[in-house]
This record gives structure tokens, sequence and C-alpha cells, in this order.
């Protein structure tokens, strides 16, 4: 039995999956692997790294810096995350990632990224070293049109949530068996189209493939919570999601809101712990 945690995206709902993760590991729960997406990726490290409260703790502090997301980052610098602070400074000098913890934990991390030549997902295992892998997560957080494609390896790379959203049969096709799905969606949200498709063709005409990625995404996003759903019905998943929508802004600057969301992943979790466990012992 391979027990494998998958970790939706959503940016600031992330929040969400941060609560649900904290009460995992007070609880001592341990994964063999587990796949990122876009926020999922960013605050997802933190498990694999054991460090309880850790991006609810750097996101209130940071939010309202203007170090951290800001028009005047996104008109300078084509990100509206400002990535010298956010992929250097936060996490290696303000708010450390304990890297010496994460690559000896065995846990197996993959974050997913957008291809933005091809459109297509790339998984990459998280097992290099700290300034390559965070340039992983970077792209894997990179949402278009506020961000810059990241170049890795003579590639660019953008969301992983344009062309992966939830990851479930990534890792199923990896032989992981006993999944344990985090969303941020409530059970019957349906994802709608791209709004404003000519703005993104005008931002991206360079690269046709990620605009179709783009285009299609919603239907992409709806089979994937309704491949979820069956497999949860079946038995073979666990999913957590918010009862309700969990209405927090994208680049949210209310400290008092951040610990809202967080609080009900909390909640969440703390009402499912003995189920989750019991379904890992199976």
């Amino acid at each position: 039995m391979k027990k494998g945690l998958i970790l939706e995206g959503g940016a600031m709902r992330g929040m969400f999956t941060c609560g649900v993760m904290d009460v995992f590991m007070e609880h001592g729960i341990v994964f063999d692997g587990a796949v990122g997406v876009s926020a999922g990726a960013a605050f997802g490290i933190n498990y694999k790294s054991h460090q309880i409260g850790r991006p609810v703790r750097y996101n209130k502090k940071y939010c309202n810096d203007k170090r951290y997301a800001s028009m005047k980052s996104l008109i300078t610098t084509g990100d509206l995350y400002n990535v010298d602070f956010c992929y250097h400074t936060l996490p290696f000098e303000l708010d450390v990632w304990d890297t010496a913890t994460f690559y000896a934990d065995p846990m197996e991390f993959y974050c997913v990224v957008t291809d933005v030549r091809t459109g297509m997902p790339v998984y990459h295992r998280c097992d290099h070293s700290p300034a390559e892998d965070i340039e992983w997560i970077r792209a894997s957080a990179s949402i278009p049109i506020v961000s810059r494609p990241v170049e890795i390896r003579g590639n660019r790379y953008l969301d992983g949530g344009m062309s992966d959203s939830i990851p479930l049969k990534f890792m199923e096709d990896r032989g992981y068996d006993r999944n344990v799905v985090i969303e941020t969606q409530p059970v019957d949200y349906v994802k709608k189209p791209q709004r404003n498709m000519h703005l993104v063709k005008a931002a991206l005409i360079r690269y046709p493939g990620m605009v179709r990625a783009m285009q299609d995404r919603y239907i992409m996003y709806n089979d994937e919570k309704a491949y979820i759903r069956d497999r949860e019905k079946e038995g073979e998943a666990l999913v957590i999601r918010p009862s309700e929508p969990l209405n927090i802004g994208a680049a949210e600057r209310n400290p008092a809101e951040l610990e809202r969301v967080y609080l009900l992943g909390r909640v969440a979790a703390g009402r499912r712990i003995d189920e989750v466990e019991d379904y890992l012992k199976k």
C-alpha cells in the first residue's frame, strides 16, 4: 500500500489546505508521497519539511508588505508576487524553509507545472537542490498574465493548475492506492470557461499551447472533479473539501481572512481525522 496526498491549488484558498495539513501533521499522519499544484505546491512543501504553521504564519505577516505582492512589482518585473522576496528572501532568510528536514524525509514530493510551449503538464520530483526545486515551485504557482514564464533547463513553465489541477490520476498511475485529496472548492463547484480569452491570446501570443490549455481548462477541471467524486464513492479516495465557497481574494491582504480560511481547514480536518487514520490503515 502506498499512501498519497494530493493538494489542489487556488491561490489563497490554499489557506484551507494549510489548516488541513497542520491537523494531519499534529496527528502524526505520514504519506509516502505527495503532489502539489500551484499554491498546493508552495504550501505543501511544508508537509515534507514538518513545518506546522509556517505558510499561514508568513502569509499573515507579509500579505500587506509591498515586497511580497504589489502592482508595482507586476509593472516593473512582470510578476505580481515579487520573485526575489517570495522565493529567495522569505524562504531562505526571513521564515526559513527547513531544507535539511525536507530532503531527509523519505516522502516523495512532486509539483505540477505547465509547459508553455505544449500546454501539457510536467511533473517534477523535488529531490534536486533548494535552489532548483524552489524554481519549480515558483513555476507551479506562476499565474498566467500576472507572472512571467519561469525558465528551467531551457524550457519555460507556468501554473500547473492550467493543465492538471487535481492530479489524483497521476498519483494512481505511480502506484499510490490510498489517496487523500484536499480540494479548495466545494463538491458541487463547476468551473466556467476562461473569461477574456482575447486578452489571454494577446498576452500569450508566443505560446499557443498555453492558450489552448487555458481555453480548455474548465473542461479538464470539471472532468477531474467528476473523476474524484467517483473515486470517493468507490472508496478509492478520501476527499476533504470546504462545504461552502471560501470567498477569499486570490491576493488577500487581510490577515483575519487568511486566518478564517485556515481555521476552516483545521475544522474540516478535525471532524474527519479518525476517518483519515482508519482509511490509511486499511
